[in-house]
């Protein structure tokens, strides 16, 4: 009889070892999957990353707006240094931020982006931009930040999507906390100097 509850005991633990190596793989894998995701169907207003721009423009145009916006505990201004442009549809263009450090510490900021509507983030693709690293900043440091981009030809082939005409780009910038060499730096430069 033992023998019996003996196996059933194990098997009871079996299973539930199994499920928790289940769910810890699933909560694992969940936010790569979730970023990849992301990226492939720009569901959420996620951008697409790009090495150049297409060889296609096309006559039509898309009117691209521009957005800004910090953590409250950021210590920055940032804006975008123009509301918005006008550009034909494959063309590449470049627009910039400012951000300026208000504070007396140096900052190091990640900035977190999307589009709307969601659905134009399929086609709305970076060539480079200042949110693929982090930025650091000394305190009263003003920087221009580019962005280089391009709006697909194939949007308009979208059943969904063709129509769109009009794209807002927004940028929310994070405070975040640099490796601890560059924070190593950082403390040095910023030493007070004793009488």
């Amino acid at each position: 009889m033992s023998s019996t509850n003996d196996k059933s005991n194990s098997k009871t633990v079996i299973t539930l070892l199994s499920v928790v190596f289940v769910m810890g793989a699933l909560a694992w894998a969940a936010v790569p999957f979730y970023s990849w995701f992301c990226r492939v169907t720009g569901y959420g207003g996620t951008t697409n990353v790009s090495t150049v721009a297409p060889d296609v423009v096309l006559d039509e145009l898309v009117r691209v707006r521009f957005d800004s916006n910090v953590d409250t505990d950021m210590g920055w201004t940032f804006r975008p240094m123009q509301k918005e442009m006008t550009l034909r549809i494959g063309e590449e263009a470049m627009a910039f931020y400012e951000a300026i450090n208000i504070s007396d510490e140096p900052i190091t900021g990640t900035a977190s982006y999307n589009v709307a509507p969601d659905i134009a983030g399929y086609y709305f693709n970076k060539i480079e931009c200042f949110c693929f690293t982090e930025q650091t900043l000394q305190p009263g440091e003003r920087v221009e930040m580019p962005v280089n981009f391009f709006v697909d030809p194939e949007l308009v082939k979208d059943a969904d999507a063709g129509r769109i005409r009009d794209i807002t780009l927004s940028y929310t910038f994070h405070r975040t906390d640099p490796p601890a060499k560059a924070q190593a730096a950082l403390d040095v430069t910023v030493q007070p100097t004793v009488n």
